[in-house]
């Protein structure tokens, strides 16, 4: 009998001590990322300064610009499920070169768009391009990547894509600074540039084999098949809830310091110096903690979900007490340290969750849907937040803290019915051979990924 428990207990070690499959590198990775953070360093030089950008570049009023980036914005934003179409009848690849050169003609073109009906062509043509690219990078991703190393290259991405902008903000600011207004022009051809070596380096990326097996499958399925499937349905109006909190950042943060706070515009400039530095600087080391902690995806998502929750109840109480300017400042920068973390924590589990949940055969439409909860999330926070704000400052972040809450909630009730490969970055062996654990079963997405 001590025989037998001894054995047992070695047995029990040895799994324990079982070493974890490691990562597999993305063929290409480098490439590809370089090209993220480069593309990123021309989206920082012009989207800080959108409506002076344009004006100066094409001659035009600030009126017109701002009617003219509107309109082509909401078309845009009807343009995406024909880009969820167009990666799955093409490849994400594709698509996605496509789109750089779209984007990289377009600021080659804007210089010599002075008049309305150029400016507008122009803008509409880069809209299109603008607005369909997140959806084509997350297709990409599946496309390149599979199990943890979608975690990986999710984090990755994000971390330069913030150092990029961050970067081009900076340098558009110096060249600004240097040669006045005219340096917009030639930070429009930077831009082309830019759009255009990211496109070269993306090139040299190489899809998984085996990816794009289901493109026989893919003129047949359609956007039926997406709304079938409720409980992908469920993790994308989720994510609207979380998205909400990602917009609270550039448009409830600057109103609530000066309207409720009363706090120096400087506090709006030293907590987004915060959340970039912090995206840049630590972004890919929190995900990997994560990731190596085998936290299942949904669980990790409800966890970032749950820290911006904090983060906006920290907002209700310091807004409840309003304690000195030097108080403040420190109490301000401390929940913008809780909601970057909470930024941290959720985006790469949350963007490998969604791509993972996709069909491959379909995986474009879906990240077009699941696109749009980021999108709406977007267009509404304006007139929500300051609609909120009007009747009292502490109301929009109440708001948010049980949009959060219920998200986490949501992530938690969904993860037994999305598939395992979505769940888990890495599928336990009784997931792999067809036997769920518990918590995790077999769902129409699963067997649809499996066909």
């Amino acid at each position: 009998m001590a025989t037998t428990r001894k054995s047992r207990a070695k047995a029990r070690g040895t799994k324990a001590r079982e070493p974890k499959t490691p990562e597999t590198r993305v063929a290409g990775e480098r490439s590809l990322l370089l090209g993220a953070g480069i593309s990123a360093v021309g989206i920082g030089m012009y989207v800080p300064f959108s409506l002076v950008f344009f004006h100066h570049v094409t001659g035009l009023s600030f009126a017109l610009v701002g009617v003219v980036l509107t309109v082509t914005g909401l078309i845009g934003l009807a343009f995406m499920p024909l880009a969820g179409s167009a990666v799955d009848r093409f490849g994400a690849k594709k698509v996605n070169l496509a789109l750089y050169a779209v984007r990289a003609a377009g600021f080659a073109l804007y210089p010599f768009a002075g008049s309305l009906p150029a400016f507008a062509a122009v803008a509409l043509i880069t809209a299109l391009a603008d607005r369909s690219f997140p959806i084509v990078q997350q297709s990409l991703i599946g496309e390149v990547a599979r199990g943890a190393a979608r975690d990986r290259l999710q984090a990755s991405l994000r971390a330069l894509q913030n150092a990029g902008m961050g970067a081009g903000a900076l340098l558009v600011s110096g060249l600004l600074a240097l040669w006045g207004t005219g340096a917009f022009t030639h930070t429009a051809w930077g831009n082309a540039l830019a759009f255009a070596v990211a496109g070269l380096l993306v090139s040299r990326v190489r899809p998984v084999r085996g990816a794009g097996a289901a493109s026989a499958q893919r003129a047949a399925a359609g956007y039926r098949m997406v709304l079938r499937d409720r409980p992908f349905l469920g993790l994308t109006a989720a994510n609207f809830l979380t998205a909400l909190g990602y917009a609270a950042l550039s448009v409830l943060f600057p109103l609530y310091i000066a309207t409720w706070l009363h706090g120096p515009d400087s506090l709006t400039g030293a907590a987004f110096t915060v959340n970039t530095a912090l995206c840049a600087g630590i972004g890919v080391l929190v995900a990997g903690r994560v990731r190596r902690s085998g936290a299942r995806r949904t669980r990790s998502a409800a966890l970032g979900s749950l820290l911006f929750a904090a983060a906006f109840v920290a907002q209700i109480v310091l807004g409840t007490l309003r304690p000195g300017q030097s108080v403040t400042l420190v109490a301000l920068l401390a929940i913008v340290v809780v909601y970057t973390l909470g930024e941290l924590v959720h985006s790469p589990s949350g963007g490998a969750l969604s791509v993972s949940a996709a069909p491959e055969a379909v995986r474009g439409r879906y990240l077009a849907t699941y696109q749009l909860s980021y999108s709406l999330a977007t267009a509404l926070a304006p007139s929500l937040f300051t609609g909120l704000l009007a009747l009292d400052g502490r109301l929009p972040w109440a708001v948010l803290a049980v949009a959060a809450t219920g998200a986490a909630a949501a992530l938690l009730r969904l993860e037994r019915h999305l598939p395992a490969e979505a769940v888990y970055a890495e599928p336990p062996a009784a997931v792999v051979a067809g036997s769920a654990p518990r918590g995790v079963e077999p769902t129409a997405t699963a067997t649809a990924t499996a066909a």
